[in-house]
């Protein structure tokens, strides 16, 4: 066994059409198998078919692509904007209105690690994007949480 460094990964959220990806799963899969990620194609299989969560790995790049084949949000796809991601890259992300409010509904089901994130898109969001926020976490019935997060420290003293 070889010691050395210890590598950090790197982590990417996709968000994916499930009914866009049906009729291609196979063809992506076998892409896959020519690339360099690390994958388990029965468990991108499952789901792809129950909407769930599958990840990827790069293992030269230690990059790891976490693909849910589902909207947490209704509509977030369609509202999604165009970021040149690299240069001469450009993909569609999600807004800071959905991405704020995704980071709030994994809070509300126990992630700790959005918190933080929540409050810096907040804090940097326009007037309207928090207006905007505030409206969203009212619609999922999450605003009490909202307003708790937003008054939390941002690192503990002591």
């Amino acid at each position: 066994m070889v010691y050395g460094e210890p590598r950090m990964t790197q982590d990417i959220d996709l968000v994916i059409d499930n009914q866009a990806i049906k009729p291609v799963l196979e063809p992506f899969l076998a892409r896959l198998e020519t690339s360099d990620f690390l994958y388990h194609p029965s468990q991108v299989r499952a789901a792809i078919h129950e909407k769930s969560m599958f990840q990827l790995l790069d293992k030269i790049e230690t990059l790891k692509l976490d693909i849910y084949p589902r909207e947490l949000i209704q509509g977030e796809l369609s509202r999604s904007v165009w970021v040149e991601v690299f240069q001469g890259i450009n993909l569609p992300v999600a807004s800071k209105i959905d991405a704020a409010a995704s980071k709030l509904i994994w809070i509300s089901r126990g992630s700790h690690k959005n918190r933080k994130d929540l409050r810096i898109i907040f804090r940097f969001g326009s007037d309207e994007e928090k207006r905007a926020i505030t409206k969203l976490a009212h619609e999922i019935g999450l605003e009490t949480l909202l307003k708790q997060v937003l008054e939390e420290p941002d690192e503990l003293v002591g």
